[in-house]
Parts: structure tokens; sequence; C-alpha cells
């Protein structure tokens, strides 16, 4: 009988990382910043939206001015819905619309910034077993 020679066992561990905090800064920055600019985007397409539904005065400079700087947001949308019209007022599913694509446009960069942000070794190791079986 010719014993087979086992093999030498390697031990491996997982070191706790400790990622510093200036490598999560510009991650929290830049997911910051576009929260603020969908933030202040939906503001303006909410005005738009409230200022037709109320059957806002067109001369009336703040509605000029909310209807001007809405306009590039909101044309790409124009013609995807009619609007409903009833009693001067007008209900612009359009600009609902184009407030929900903004919104899920923001959250899917959002996810891809904080999928290319650092990662311990630790965390991958349990995460990456779960999304393989994806």
């Amino acid at each position: 009988m010719n014993p087979t020679p086992s093999m030498p066992q390697a031990k491996s561990s997982i070191k706790e990382e400790r990622m510093p905090v200036q490598r999560y800064r510009p991650l929290y920055r830049g997911t910051q910043i576009i929260w603020y600019i969908l933030l202040a985007l939906e503001i303006v397409l909410g005005f738009r939206f409230f200022l037709k539904l109320l059957g806002a005065n067109t001369a009336a400079g703040f509605t000029q001015f909310i209807y001007y700087i809405s306009s590039p947001f909101a044309d790409p949308f124009v013609n995807v819905f009619r609007a409903t019209q009833l009693a001067g007022a007008t209900f612009e599913w359009t600009t609902l619309l184009a407030m929900f694509v903004y919104l899920v446009v923001a959250l899917l960069i959002i996810k891809l910034l904080v999928m290319g942000g650092p990662v311990t070794t630790k965390e991958a190791a349990s995460k990456l077993p779960r999304q393989e079986k994806l």
C-alpha cells in the first residue's frame, strides 16, 4: 500500500480592514449634490404642475419664470400624454411623468456611485455569494 501524501492545508483569514474616512467623503458629497439637484428640479416641476393645474395667469412674471426654467426639463415628455383641460385649468400628466423619470434617474446614478465606493474585503466576501445567486 502506497500512502498518498497529504496536501498542506493553508489557513486563511480575512483581516479586519479599516477604510479611511477621507475615502467616503467624496462619495457622500456626490450623493448629496445629486439629491440637491433632484430636489431643486422636483420643486420647479412641481410649481409648473400646480400653476398649470390652477390655471395661473401666464402674463404674471413668476408664472413665466417657472415655465421658462422648467421647459427644458418638461419638453422631452410633452407629447407622451395629452393634457387634461377643465375650465381653464390643465392637468399636465407629462410634468408628473418628468418628475418620476428624473427621480428614477437620480436613484440609478446614486446607486452607481455607491457601488463604485470603497468596500472592505470582509464586506465583499459576505455579499458576493448572495449576488452570484441572482
